[in-house]
């Protein structure tokens, strides 16, 4: 991953801002059922804990990020997707959530995450999605690309790995995405905030989260045709 602290990720300054909360909600209604039963996990780029709080469990579990602030001495390690410091086939599960759109070569970064993964592991991803959505917001994280999910699928199987399930997500609060995205170009982020988050007031945040949880509820059973991230499963093949 190759952002750096001052364009990593603004969950670190931000953690309970609504789209992350709402963003552990959703990747556990689609990812969940792919967690298994592992023995020992790689969470890649989430020094943010709270957002992938749902990966926990007796498993050993190991985050990995490029930038130091979030990460917990003897639980974690500072280093990059694009050269992973493990050994091969390692892990049982590997999960990159909103880090592959930092890393380039994509290709590499792909290769790595498929490296430490043992055979008949899976690879749990998110990405954001749509390139014509490219905001100011983008270039302060440090994205090089936004996706589609056939995008993220032909990297996936590039990569070597089946893809068990792909899907968008923020599909029921995608109308204000939208609008968001178009109010940026208006005001080329002038209202944004340090971390370049657009504030929202309470009423607002309340009815977004409560779309979220609706959304979180279909997802379960169903996968979404439109949404602002891209969401997958994918394993490695057994030898």
């Amino acid at each position: 991953m190759t952002s750096t602290p001052t364009r990593g990720s603004a969950s670190l300054a931000q953690p309970d801002y609504w789209w992350y909360r709402a963003r552990a909600s959703l990747l556990d209604a689609v990812l969940g059922d792919f967690l298994g039963d592992p023995k020992r996990v790689l969470d890649v780029g989430s020094a943010d804990a709270p957002s992938v709080g749902w990966m926990a469990g007796d498993h050993a579990r190991i985050t990995l990020d490029v930038d130091p602030r979030g990460l917990v001495a003897g639980r974690a390690v500072c280093g990059s997707a694009l050269a992973l410091p493990f050994a091969d086939e390692t892990f049982d599960v590997v999960g990159a959530f909103d880090v592959v759109e930092h890393c380039e070569p994509e290709a590499v970064a792909m290769a790595e995450l498929t490296r430490v993964l043992a055979p008949g592991g899976r690879l749990l991803l998110s990405v954001p999605a749509y390139q014509w959505a490219w905001s100011d917001h983008d270039e302060r994280a440090g994205h090089y690309r936004r996706y589609t999910r056939r995008r993220l699928v032909h990297a996936i199987e590039q990569a070597g790995l089946s893809v068990d399930r792909a899907t968008y997500a923020f599909s029921a609060v995608f109308p204000f995405f939208v609008a968001e995205r178009a109010a940026r170009r208006v005001r080329r982020g002038s209202r944004s905030d340090s971390t370049g988050l657009t504030p929202v007031p309470p009423a607002m945040e309340r009815l977004l989260m409560g779309l979220c949880r609706i959304e979180q509820r279909l997802l379960h059973r169903i996968d979404a045709p439109f949404g602002s991230s891209v969401v997958a499963a994918a394993t490695k093949p057994d030898r």
